[in-house]
């Protein structure tokens, strides 16, 4: 026995000589088959990285465009819209009085959109650009970092309050009569909508101002400076937890920075072509720092979003739920008994409200480009018509691709659902939540549903399309427990955009 104890005892313990570990270090080897699903994980975590850029510029793309067609609403059709209420008001006397309403409801937020443009507009010719630009000019370099940070958080709180002053006044204009008005009226909620505007329009010109200083200093610090600020933000954002929901609101914030950055370029690059004449030679020399600007925006975007699904576990298949999301409110605006604008509705979304930047945005290209004699008006004219055509274009273009996108969603049978008694009974008294979406309208085939923009159509539910309903009220407690987790990104319209919740 003891013999065999030794023997065992001689097998078990290596050679303690240097030599041997040398050899067994050089020799040693390992299967990472044991661990398969750990470095499968792995695997496919870095391929979604390399997948995060694609997806997600397919989705800013979009979402770009679908700003872009909300911007040139404010020029082209707008205008025109208001002509047409104007025109129906002046033939009201000739043509006789129908109805308990002198427009519809939707008239009444055009023709207030367009006096909210007028007032703002008229109001901006006593702000002095020049003036506001050497006041800027004159401070150090630190000091207008601090203020272009103040100025960004600034317009995020005026973009998260002041579409709810907008839908305030639109409520207020076109509530019915027969109801009960728990109101300040109509004149108190414009007025408050024109002083929203013009001040959110002042804070957009500080940026702008503050951008051209920063564009025309000889050693560039600012701009250096600014540009990091942007990749402060990932550092901000990418070791906080995200789940799906907080993910599209970051997206959709995203969103509606880029336009705005493109659009302050814009203003930049004009205002420097007046200061030089327009000569076409400083165009490249402002081109560097534009691209440099542009670009820091895409990389930052990227390198945050592809940290936030890596440390998340969030696939980039969620980008085309995102985008799907984005193009059934595009489908659904264009139904007969739409319960908002398309316009309104991006502003939902994104937090983009297009008229403080189409106030500063005119007068600035006023300001900037003299118009004199037959043959300047002619050109406006032309420009008009232009932007009219790229308008419709990009309409047409937007809503055959949201039609591609929510058929390949399956997504397409919630555009015709029929409101339930359930949906009809807690319409009549909606929670605050309810009153802030936009419920997808019930179907026109239904012979009591109202034509009128005011009416409460039956609210959106979730991502996909439900199962069909069974009989009784315990299956339809089970669905709606079933759809809880997909139910809030279609709901989502209005966001804080300062913070990473949505209560």
């Amino acid at each position: 026995m003891a013999l065999v104890v030794t023997h065992c005892r001689s097998r078990v313990v290596p050679d303690p000589s240097f030599t041997h570990f040398i050899c067994t270090e050089l020799t040693r080897g390992y299967f990472l088959e044991h661990n398969e699903a750990k470095y499968t994980e792995r695997r496919e975590r870095v391929y979604t990285c390399m997948r995060i850029p694609k997806e997600l510029e397919k989705l800013m793309t979009f979402g770009f465009f679908l700003c872009v067609d909300a911007f040139l609403y404010v020029f082209t059709l707008l205008p025109l819209r208001v002509l047409l209420a104007l025109l129906r008001l002046l033939t009201l006397p000739c043509c006789g009085f129908s109805g308990s309403r002198l427009l519809q409801p939707a008239q009444v937020c055009d023709v207030l959109k367009g006096l909210i443009l007028v007032l703002c507009f008229s109001m901006m010719h006593y702000v002095d650009y020049s003036m506001m630009y050497h006041l800027i000019r004159g401070q150090s370099v630190i000091k207008l970092y601090i203020i272009y940070n103040m100025l960004e958080v600034a317009d995020r709180l005026f973009s998260s309050f002041g579409q709810d002053i907008l839908d305030a006044l639109y409520w207020t204009a076109t509530e019915p009569k027969e109801r009960k008005r728990d109101s300040i009226g109509v004149i108190p909620h414009f007025f408050m909508a024109v002083f929203y505007v013009f001040l959110h329009a002042i804070l957009i010109m500080v940026q702008a101002s503050t951008l051209n200083v920063a564009f025309n200093s000889h050693n560039k610090s600012l701009l250096t400076i600014m540009m990091s600020n942007n990749f402060v933000e990932i550092k901000g954002s990418v070791f906080k937890k995200f789940e799906k929901n907080n993910l599209f609101q970051m997206s959709n914030s995203d969103i509606k920075e880029r336009f705005t950055s493109y659009v302050l370029l814009i203003i930049v690059c004009l205002r420097n072509m007046e200061q030089f004449s327009w000569n076409p030679d400083h165009l490249w020399v402002l081109f560097p720092d534009v691209f440099m600007v542009v670009t820091s925006e895409v990389a930052v975007d990227i390198i945050k979003h592809a940290f936030i699904t890596k440390f998340n576990d969030i696939t980039a298949d969620v980008y085309s739920e995102y985008r799907a999301s984005l193009a059934f409110d595009l489908v659904s605006s264009r139904q007969k008994n739409a319960c908002t604008d398309y316009s309104d509705s991006v502003a939902r979304r994104m937090g983009f409200i297009p008229l403080p930047l189409a106030v500063l945005l005119i007068r600035v290209v006023m300001t900037s480009v003299k118009v004199q004699g037959a043959l300047s008006y002619t050109c406006v004219f032309l420009c008009y018509l232009g932007l009219v055509t790229l308008k419709v274009l990009n309409s047409i273009v937007l809503l055959g691709k949201s039609c591609v996108y929510v058929k390949r969603a399956n997504m397409e049978d919630k555009l015709f659902e029929k409101p339930s008694t359930s949906a009809s009974s807690s319409a009549k008294t909606p929670s605050k939540a309810d009153q802030a979406r936009c419920p997808t309208p019930p179907s026109s085939s239904s012979p009591s549903s109202p034509s009128s923009v005011t009416a409460q159509p039956t609210p959106r539910t979730d991502l996909f399309p439900p199962p069909p309903p069974a009989e009784g009220e315990a299956p339809e407690a089970d669905e709606v427990k079933h759809r809880t987790p997909k139910k809030d990104l279609l709901e989502i319209d209005r966001f804080t955009i300062c913070g990473n919740r949505i209560d």
